[in-house]
C-alpha cells in the first residue's frame, strides 16, 4: 500500500481550530467481505500514522457482488456484523469514518430481508457510534457503447436528502457516486450550510475517464465547498472495473489530491482549512446572486419533528413544544382556538403579512408542508377531506399579520352548511375559549409521533 500526502503532518505549534487532517482512500473491493475488511483496516492504520482524524472510504467498501443474487445474499442490515466491525475499528483507531456506500438490506415488517437493498452512506464517530445515514437518491441505470448497468435491479432509491452532518472537520454533505451528476442536490446541501461535499464512488472506467475530474471540480466550484471523493479502483470481477483516481478538491476548484490508477490500496492525506472558504464566498458571492424570485431549490423530504427553538408569529411567540414540524422555511403548530378538532396552522418562518411577499422557495416549501401536514391529520382522524385556507390580509379576515394556512380535517355533517366553516373561522378569536398550553403541547406530541411513523 502507498500513501500520498498533499499537506505536511501537524506540527507541535498550537493547533488551528479551522484546520483538520483527513484521509481519502482508494481500494479494490471484491465479493470477499473478510478481505475487504482487512483492506479497510490497513487503510485506517496508514491514515492514523499520518495523523488523520477523519477517514473517507469509497462506495462498496463492504463488498462488490458478482451478480444480483449474491449482492442480496451478502447485504446486511445496519445491525449486521460488517458495519459493527467498522464501528469497532473507528473506536479502536480513534477516527471518524465515512463509509461511503454499504449494501443495507431493506427489511419487511417482520425484519426479514426483501429483494431490495439501499446504497447507504454511513457516518460513524470516533466512539464507534452511528451519527447519520444517507441513502442514495439517484440510481445508475445507463446504457453506453462501452458499458451497461442497472442499479435499480437491486437498489431501492433513498427517500430524502440528509442535511449536512456536524463533524469535527466541518459540516459534511453526504452524497454517493452518481449523485454528482445532479447539481441540485449539492446546491441544496450548500444552502443548508455544507462546507464539505462527499462523493464516495465506484465510478465505471469509461465514464470516469471522460467525466470524473470535471464533475468533481464543477461541484466544488459552483458550491464553493471542499469536495472529497474516495474511490474504488480496478477489476472487482470479470464484469466490473472502477476508474480509481480518488480525489480531493478545494472550494476554488484546485485538486488537492489525486490517487491515480496504479495502486489498489492507497491513502491520500489532505488538510481541510475551513478558513479558506469564506474569502472565496465573499469575493464571489454567487449564492447572494441567486434569483429566488425566479427559481428555487427545495428539498421536499427535509424537515424535523424536533424543533429546537421558539418561533415568532407576527408579534406572538410560539412555544417550540407546540411546534410539531419544521422545514427550512416554515413551521406547523397547534392552534390556540380551534374551529374543528385537528385544526392546526402552518406559517412561514420569515414574518411577512401577504402571500405575494413570499419568494419562490418559501411558496414551494410552504405548500408542500401543508400537504404533508394534511396527510398526517387525515391519518389520525380517519378523514378523507380537509378545508385548507389562507386569509390573505385584514379584509379577508386575517387577524395575525403573518402568512399562515389553516388546515382543518372535515367530517360528514360537521356543519349544516358546508361553507359555514368560514364564518366560524372568522369568529374563532372572539367566541372560542383559548386552549391551555398543556393541551396544545400534548396534541403537538401526538402529531410528532405520527409524522415520524409515517415518515412524512
Amino acid at each position: 500500500m502507498s500513501s500520498s500526502a498533499s499537506a505536511p503532518p501537524p506540527t507541535t505549534t498550537a493547533p488551528d481550530a479551522a484546520k483538520s487532517i483527513i484521509a481519502i482512500t482508494q481500494m479494490r473491493s471484491t465479493s470477499d467481505k473478510g478481505e475487504n475488511i482487512r483492506q479497510v483496516e490497513k487503510l485506517l492504520q496508514e491514515a492514523k500514522k499520518q495523523c488523520a482524524s477523519f477517514v473517507f472510504l469509497p462506495e462498496c467498501c463492504d463488498f462488490v457482488g458478482e451478480n444480483r443474487n449474491q449482492t442480496l445474499e451478502l447485504a446486511e442490515p445496519l445491525t449486521g456484523p460488517t458495519l459493527t466491525k467498522y464501528q469497532s475499528l473507528a473506536k479502536e483507531y480513534d477516527v471518524w469514518l465515512s463509509l461511503g456506500g454499504i449494501h443495507e438490506s431493506v427489511l419487511d415488517e417482520y425484519e426479514r430481508k426483501t429483494d431490495k437493498i439501499y446504497n447507504s452512506h454511513v457516518v460513524v464517530n470516533n466512539k464507534g457510534e452511528l451519527v447519520n445515514i444517507y441513502r442514495k437518491l439517484h440510481l445508475f441505470d445507463v446504457e453506453t457503447p462501452e458499458y451497461s448497468f442497472r442499479e435499480s435491479k437491486v437498489v431501492k432509491p433513498g427517500p430524502k436528502l440528509i442535511p449536512p452532518v456536524d463533524t469535527p472537520i466541518g459540516k459534511v454533505g453526504l452524497q454517493i457516486c452518481y449523485d454528482m451528476r445532479f447539481a441540485e442536490s449539492s446546491l441544496i446541501l450548500r444552502k443548508q450550510g455544507a462546507e464539505i461535499l462527499t462523493y464516495p464512488s465506484a465510478f465505471s472506467y469509461p465514464t470516469g475517464k471522460a467525466h470524473w475530474e470535471i464533475l468533481l471540480r464543477a461541484r466544488a466550484i459552483e458550491n464553493q465547498c471542499f469536495v472529497l471523493a474516495p474511490a474504488q479502483i480496478g477489476y472487482h470481477n470479470d464484469k466490473r472495473r472502477s476508474w480509481g483516481h480518488a480525489m480531493a478538491v478545494n472550494p476554488w476548484g484546485k485538486i488537492l489530491a489525486d490517487l491515480g490508477d496504479k495502486d489498489d490500496l492507497k491513502v491520500g492525506i489532505v488538510e481541510i482549512d475551513l478558513a479558506t472558504i469564506e474569502p472565496i464566498r465573499a469575493s464571489m458571492p454567487c449564492f447572494n446572486h441567486r434569483r429566488d424570485d425566479i427559481y428555487s431549490l427545495t428539498a421536499y423530504g427535509s424537515g424535523t419533528t424536533e424543533p429546537l427553538e421558539d418561533r415568532t408569529f407576527a408579534k406572538n411567540v410560539i412555544n417550540k413544544d407546540t411546534i410539531f414540524f419544521e422545514t427550512p422555511y416554515c413551521f406547523a403548530f397547534t392552534n390556540l382556538c380551534c374551529v374543528v378538532e385537528g385544526h392546526v396552522l402552518v406559517s412561514t418562518k420569515r414574518s411577512v403579512p401577504r402571500l405575494n411577499a413570499l419568494n419562490s422557495a418559501e411558496m414551494s416549501d410552504l405548500f408542500n408542508t401543508v400537504c404533508r401536514v394534511q396527510r398526517m391529520l387525515e391519518s389520525i382522524y380517519h378523514t378523507t377531506a380537509a378545508t385548507v385556507t389562507v386569509q390573505d390580509g385584514a379584509d379577508a379576515g386575517q387577524t395575525v399579520p403573518h402568512v399562515h394556512f389553516h388546515v382543518m380535517p372535515r367530517r360528514p355533517g360537521d356543519f349544516r352548511h358546508n361553507d359555514q366553516i368560514y364564518v366560524k373561522l372568522e369568529d374563532q378569536v372572539e367566541n372560542k375559549v383559548p386552549r391551555s398550553m398543556e393541551e396544545r403541547i400534548q396534541e403537538a406530541r401526538k402529531y410528532r409521533n405520527v409524522m415520524k411513523s409515517l415518515k412524512l
